[in-house]
């Protein structure tokens, strides 16, 4: 190939960056935040609630975003509507829950929590495709999820203690996911072990691939 046929041959742009370590480090924070509230172990307001609209809502829709261009449907689809939760959760706590009643405002969030919680039971289910601590992130949260809807549309303050509990459990586990993510990247090779998919891929032919 001559000169001129190097110079003219197309560039292939490169990726972004890997964005599922931003994403989860966004839903791990926001996640505890709140969480500690619903597990009563702060004294403060609603510090979750500015968290939940820049870093938990923003940062993770942008992550969203940008696994669209990495061609990740499952982090993109995630992060994307994980980032629109804590969007939405925080405008309801600003403009709709001020004018309900504690009745009112348990049931409301009891169906929220339910909604996300079939979402989040087939993106648990494909979570066995990347890996094992994706995998506990999912299975933390929707346990978190599962236990707080039923204790809003019970108001029982001792539930929503228990799913506070495993709601900071699942920013543990996102944390641990995130930091992997940032450490085996930057060093080319796993220093913090994340687990294989739990079963073969399957192939379009049916075939499970060799892994």
């Amino acid at each position: 190939m001559t000169h001129v046929e190097q110079e003219s041959t197309p560039q292939t742009s490169p990726a972004v960056a890997d964005p599922a370590p931003l994403g989860l480090a966004a839903l791990a924070l926001t996640t505890f935040l709140l969480s500690v509230k619903n597990a009563a172990w702060t004294d403060g307001t609603d510090a979750w609630l500015g968290y939940a609209l820049a870093y938990g809502g923003l940062v993770q829709l942008l992550a969203g975003m940008w696994e669209f261009r990495n061609r990740n449907v499952f982090w993109s689809t995630a992060f994307s509507s994980y980032g629109g939760f804590w969007i939405g959760l925080g405008l309801y706590v600003l403009l709709v829950a001020k004018g309900a009643t504690p009745t009112q405002e348990a049931n409301d969030l009891g169906w929220i929590l339910l909604a996300f919680a079939i979402f989040n039971t087939y993106m648990m289910l494909w979570a066995t495709q990347v890996n094992q601590a994706v995998l506990a992130v999912f299975v933390t949260l929707e346990a978190t999820e599962i236990i707080l809807f039923i204790g809003n549309f019970a108001t029982s303050e001792s539930t929503i203690k228990v799913g506070g509990y495993i709601g900071i459990l699942t920013a543990i586990c996102a944390w641990y996911a995130s930091a992997a993510g940032i450490i085996n990247g930057m060093m080319g090779r796993t220093l913090l072990g994340v687990g294989k998919p739990l079963f073969q891929q399957i192939t379009p032919g049916g075939r499970p691939e060799p892994r």
